[in-house]
């Protein structure tokens, strides 16, 4: 049986050891250290005590109380941890499927990024710090590029769970486009990289002159993420729709399902591809765009009436307007202060910036007074295009679905600002694609976690975070102890709404 020795040194210091007795000899098991204080030695007895338990499977002699004593005036606080935050993130991860990626790094990475958006590089110092995980950064930056091997897997893994969890079953899904840009004017040139990501386009986050992507991204009617993909920075937003319905279709044996999306995702060559591939579509409608004839039989067939519906045929499809008298206040109270911006633009000769309602004729600028008309007769109108025969979904029903769209915005706006996806850091494009899989794997994990509370990420993350583990260090033994708090009753029921045990 191990036992602790105590014996003086020729230097007059006490040396620790834990020993066991041959032939009433002893064979020294392990040297623990030597000490000058009485302070001094209490700290190493109780580390060769942990010493035993860890490695011999037996306590000391000494009394279990006499090992938890911590001296104080040889111990300092080191920091926190978040123990249970990674406890929480590790089981939510298990329970959407992604523990079967095998691979702790692109996990690991996706936990840093809900608790604290950063760079892979700080990324790295805050998996220490939080989570006491350590990864080299020469090790982290060449792995870095191989994770997008699991896109695949981590599709089929968000699929799975949105079934399984939240009754998810491929009927209708929503559609919608963002733009990431860089921080960086330069994007690839063509003798670079000939498929080079970075390119400058039309910019959703007002940096016109910095190269960006763009991104697909398709979610269920609860905004919970199912596929995305990554496109060049100059690719037209309507190009992107039906690649990413198209893969998602064939990789899951889908036969059909009613894709929700907005106006900008509707092209003639669009509407063709998706009848050819059935499926059914319901768009946002522009409606300016209709003809002056078109636009009066709707509104004679509106009347103004609050809830009001028509249907109309058209080459995109049937055309459903609503009239709301709600949007209408709001659209009237926009269009006057439009027409009265146009006028003093008019008055001072002046063409204004995007201003509507300003027209130049020849050398000066006059108020467009048959825009003003055809706008006063769509106030608080809305259109939607669908191929959907009124059989199968009522004007109503289609309305209700577009509704729905802004969860799709709504996961875009998680993504760029409580995941903080973008600036993008990296410039090659394989480190480009592996930073969105993170942040899709994130966002994943994030809209589980909001789905199954009710509460905000950031909510959640902040009521995480309040639960953190006193690191208190041992200077004289360098052994390290965690402390844990009481965990408030806020975190707690959070806890049990996504199935983690206190």
């Amino acid at each position: 049986m191990p036992s602790i020795r105590t014996t003086k040194t020729s230097s007059g210091a006490t040396a620790i050891q834990v020993v066991r007795y041959h032939n009433r000899k002893p064979v020294i098991l392990k040297h623990i250290g030597s000490a000058h204080t009485n302070e001094e030695v209490e700290a190493l007895i109780q580390s060769a005590q942990s010493w035993i338990v860890e490695h011999i499977g037996q306590a000391s002699l000494l009394s279990a109380e006499s090992s938890r004593v911590l001296p104080l005036q040889q111990s300092c606080f080191a920091g926190v941890r978040y123990t249970l935050a990674y406890r929480t993130l590790t089981t939510v991860a298990r329970c959407c499927g992604f523990d079967a990626l095998d691979d702790p790094l692109v996990l690991d990475l996706a936990f840093v990024r809900i608790m604290e958006p950063c760079s892979k590089r700080r990324s790295r110092i805050l998996l220490e710090r939080f989570f006491g995980i350590r990864y080299a950064e020469r090790s982290l930056y060449r792995a870095l590029p191989n994770l997008i091997r699991h896109k695949e897997a981590v599709e089929r893994i968000v699929l799975a769970c949105a079934r399984r969890e939240f009754s998810f079953d491929c009927s209708l899904v929503l559609y919608d486009v963002t733009t990431l840009y860089f921080e960086s004017f330069r994007e690839d040139e063509p003798e670079e990289k000939e498929k080079g990501l970075r390119k400058t386009g039309f910019s959703k986050d007002n940096k016109p002159q910095q190269p960006q992507v763009v991104v697909g991204l398709l979610v269920t009617n609860q905004g919970f993420p199912l596929a995305y993909d990554v496109f060049r920075g100059n690719t037209f937003e309507g190009h992107t729709m039906l690649p990413v319905l198209t893969d998602f279709k064939k990789r899951h044996k889908i036969k059909s399902c009613i894709v929700v999306a907005d106006a900008a995702m509707l092209s003639v060559e669009n509407i063709v591809e998706l009848q050819e591939k059935k499926l059914s579509y319901i768009v946002g409608a522009r409606l300016a765009n209709l003809s002056q004839k078109r636009i009066d039989t709707i509104s004679a067939a509106l009347k103004e009436k609050d809830g009001a519906t028509v249907r109309v045929p058209t080459q995109h499809g049937d055309l459903i307007c609503a009239f709301s008298q709600q949007r209408y206040r709001k659209d009237k109270h926009e269009m006057e202060k439009q027409i009265a911006r146009a006028k003093k633009l008019v008055d001072r000769g002046e063409s204004g910036r995007r201003a509507k309602f300003v027209r130049k004729e020849g050398g000066s600028y006059t108020f467009n007074e048959k825009l003003a008309k055809k706008t006063e007769q769509l106030l608080g109108i809305k259109g939607y295009y669908t191929n959907i025969p009124e059989q199968q979904k009522r004007n109503a029903e289609v309305i209700e679905h577009y509704r729905n769209l802004w969860r799709v915005e709504q996961s875009f706006r998680m993504s760029k600002h409580d995941l903080e996806v973008r600036p993008i850091f990296h410039w090659k494009e394989e480190a480009i694609r592996a930073h969105l899989l993170i942040c899709f794997i994130a966002l994943g994990i994030a809209k589980y976690m909001e789905l199954k509370t009710e509460y905000s990420i950031q909510y959640i993350v902040d009521a995480l975070k309040q639960v953190g583990d006193a690191r208190i260090l041992n200077k004289t033994t360098e052994e390290e102890i965690l402390i844990s708090p009481q965990i408030p009753e806020e975190t707690s029921k959070i806890l049990q709404q996504i199935g983690v045990s206190n």
